[in-house]
């Protein structure tokens, strides 16, 4: 009898615990990434833009968060779109030669999803641009790709397919009707628009004599005309996800669905797309899930694009898989306390496929790296002798009026000294309060030279832990430290301040942990808590003093 009821009970506790897992698996959210591409922040009207209009996007903004500082990693596609995949910066990730398809040992966010959450993955719309360079045209690169097997996402995702923007809605539609009925889901969508070449219809362009145009653009016709077209193609752009979301509803799985929104980088127009600036990588970035993200919200937190995976991983009841970089910011969607990054950094690379040759600009080659915190950006330029060029727009009427007007000494000096001077400054900062346009460059200005140098300093230490392949910046010394010693201990007191974001005097696993990655933190997290009260106090992070030299000694 005995046996019967341990067996009984035995039977329950099983029974009870798969009732958990299906409780669990009821509260793992199906989840929609849309990706507009070369989409620059403030371009839609839920952040009050008058240029465009986006009712669609505008209603998820409404029903759900509307982040102001998002930023991607680079601004470029194809490093972008790595960091928000893996949760590592471009550099870690070895994905910032623009061709470089990911490498089969980084680990993306599908696959976690698939692996340990039972999602069925998919990917559909706009190329993905994660599997190299090479893929049209039978090119010989693109037969290295495959002879090689370096082509992984068939592998990574359940379902992959490459269409037009006209045609992802349907695409999604047959993606939802063969899913597993009894798996969440996870769809990539990416979107063409508002990428150049601009098309769109003319009843979506606005009329360039009323664009207010932004601080960093000179106000010229062919500025005007270019900028127009390129809201047409954001208007455009609406209107497809408003056919991508009529699909959910159908499917009546809109309000099951975490969607996020954003783009991949900033527009290809001057100062945008590939350089280095705020409208080459602050996106924007909209989040809906209903129940859990209060309506109507918005954020100024400043937001890395390696942030994003941990961030759907964690919604997915899931760890930040170890080697990832990106902070969650699940407690800022749910309303809960958060700790805000301090820094956050992009790179840039090569881009497209073009060879180096004699005479290029920036378009095609440059080497750079950037951290901004709430007031101010450092820009470290490593390719200072290549003339800058913008992306994709260098044959466009504006940048043409641009080298015109300064040809004939008609442009403004402070376009004319951001867009045409070569070589280009090594170091470049710029307070983004008093110029947002960062026309004026601050570096060397002894006035912020304090800020200057902790930058640098962060910008050394991001360096380090991806382990960068360029040369680190110059640390102008300390002028406080009068010795190498006195100088570290100013360093690390400095650090600590920078990271103690809460300002308790001690550092959490997270606080310690902002630009590392997961299993390094953890482990440099624990040697320092000398009393393993599970924080790090000043004294355990700074370091000890060295014994005092012993006179005629080496």
């Amino acid at each position: 009898m005995r046996r019967i009821v341990r067996l009984l009970i035995f039977v329950g506790s099983l029974l009870g615990i798969a009732g958990l897992l299906s409780a669990a698996d009821l509260h793992r959210p199906n989840i929609l990434i849309m990706l507009s591409d070369d989409h620059s922040y403030p371009y839609l009207s839920c952040y009050g833009d008058p240029n465009v209009q986006t009712p669609a996007i505008d209603q998820l903004a409404a029903e759900g968060m509307r982040f102001h500082r998002y930023f991607t990693s680079a601004p470029q596609c194809v490093p972008s779109r790595a960091a928000m995949m893996t949760g590592r910066s471009p550099v870690a990730a070895r994905m910032t030669r623009f061709s470089s398809p990911l490498p089969r040992d980084e680990m993306t966010l599908p696959e976690l999803l698939r692996e340990q959450a039972n999602y069925h993955t998919g990917i559909c719309g706009r190329s993905y641009h994660l599997d190299g360079s090479g893929q049209r045209g039978g090119s010989a690169v693109g037969e290295f790709l495959t002879q090689h097997e370096m082509r992984t996402f068939e592998t990574r995702v359940n379902f992959l397919n490459h269409c037009g923007d006209p045609d992802v809605a349907p695409t999604v539609h047959e993606f939802l009707s063969t899913r597993p009925a009894d798996k969440p889901f996870f769809l990539w969508a990416n979107f063409s628009d508002p990428h150049h070449v601009w098309n769109a219809p003319d009843q979506l362009r606005p009329d360039p004599a009323k664009l207010k145009l932004p601080p960093h653009w000179p106000d010229m016709p062919g500025v005007r005309e270019q900028f127009a077209d390129y809201c047409a193609e954001v208007n455009r752009l609406d209107r497809t996800i408003g056919g991508v979301l009529q699909v959910l509803r159908e499917q009546q799985v809109l309000d099951s669905t975490l969607i996020v929104f954003l783009g991949d980088n900033g527009a290809a127009l001057p100062h945008g797309k590939g350089s280095l600036y705020d409208l080459g990588s602050n996106v924007p970035c909209v989040v809906r899930w209903p129940g859990i993200v209060a309506p109507g919200g918005e954020s100024r937190a400043l937001i890395s694009g390696e942030d994003l995976a941990p961030t759907l991983l964690a919604a997915a009841g899931l760890p930040p898989y170890a080697k990832m970089s990106g902070v969650s910011f699940l407690p800022l969607l749910k309303g809960q306390a958060h700790t805000p990054r301090q820094y956050l950094f992009v790179e840039r690379g090569p881009h497209g496929s073009a060879p180096v040759t004699v005479g290029m600009s920036s378009s095609g080659y440059d080497l750079a790296r950037a951290v901004r915190s709430d007031r101010y950006k450092f820009i470290y330029n490593c390719t200072p002798w290549i003339p800058y060029g913008p992306v994709d727009s260098a044959g466009g009427v504006a940048w043409k009026q641009m080298q015109a007007a300064h040809t004939a000494g008609q442009l403004p000096p402070e376009f004319g000294a951001s867009y045409f001077t070569t070589p280009r400054p090594v170091y470049e900062l710029y307070d983004l309060e008093t110029d947002p346009g960062e026309l004026r460059n601050l570096s060397g200005n002894s006035e912020q030279a304090a800020v200057e140098r902790e930058l640098r300093l962060a910008l050394a230490e991001k360096m380090i832990l991806d382990f960068d392949y360029l040369p680190l910046p110059a640390i102008p010394e300390s002028p406080h430290a009068p010795s190498n010693q006195v100088q570290t201990a100013g360093n690390r007191q400095a650090a600590f301040q920078r990271l103690d974001t809460d300002r308790d005097g001690k550092l959490s696993l997270d606080e310690f942990g902002q630009g590392r990655q997961q299993d390094e933190a953890q482990k440099w997290f624990t040697q320092r808590d000398a009393n393993q009260d599970g924080s790090i106090s000043r004294e355990e992070y700074l370091p000890a003093s060295p014994a005092p030299a012993k006179m005629g000694t080496e």
